[in-house]
């Protein structure tokens, strides 16, 4: 059985979610963390739970998902993994941040551990994850999904009753209709799916009510 923490961080109350299995060992998906408090809290949860985090995963490459990515390494020797089509926007998280916070942001982010393609796994403890490749929000945009729990973690392709916005750089509305009617559409309706922002949701639901998917 899946535990899955989620702590809202960041200015843009971004989802960061700790998911852990029986065997104490975890992931940590889209590490917004960018305040001290933040990190505090996420470290104490681990702490607490005594948790070893396996893999730093990104769903997409935006500043918001992955702020936190420096914090990760120092304090959990991990890099992260991504989508290989997004690696070219993790390199300019700093402008990013100035371009949409207008701040600098000069914190040195870890290389990529791993870049990821549709159809990768994710192991630790007992459990898989297998990498989806979503594109459409970034290029590079990917959906986490264990079969075995049915649960789906999304980023920002899926929001409830929404979706992720195409007008960032690298954004292409076509890509993302295809990723939530081919890919996000066709897994069962009782997945339950946890986004970048907001609550969580069901396909089912928003096979119903999702004006996109319906």
């Amino acid at each position: 059985m899946l535990n899955i923490k989620r702590f809202v961080v960041n200015p843009l109350q971004e989802n960061c979610f700790v998911v852990s299995d029986e065997t104490r060992q975890c992931v940590i998906i889209d590490c917004g963390a960018c305040y001290a408090d933040e990190y505090a809290s996420i470290e104490k949860y681990i702490s607490d739970e005594q948790l070893t985090p396996q893999h730093l995963l990104c769903t997409h490459a935006h500043f918001d998902h992955c702020m936190g990515n420096a914090w990760v390494g120092e304090t959990f020797g991990l890099r992260p993994e991504l989508g290989a089509d997004d690696e070219s926007l993790l390199k300019k998280l700093g402008s990013q941040v100035e371009m949409l916070l207008g701040v600098r942001f000069d914190v040195e982010m870890p290389q990529p551990e791993r870049l990821l393609h549709d159809g990768d796994t994710i192991s630790f403890g007992s459990h898989q994850l297998v990498v989806k490749a979503t594109p459409g929000h970034t290029p590079g945009g990917l959906c986490f999904y264990c079969e075995a729990e049915k649960v789906v973690f999304t980023g920002d392709t899926l929001f409830r009753m929404s979706m992720g916005r195409t007008d960032l750089e690298g954004g292409n509305w076509n890509d993302i209709l295809n990723s939530l009617n081919n890919v996000i559409a066709t897994l069962p309706p009782d997945v339950t799916a946890y986004c970048g922002h907001g609550p969580e949701t069901t396909i089912g639901f928003e096979l119903r009510y999702n004006p996109i998917l319906r």
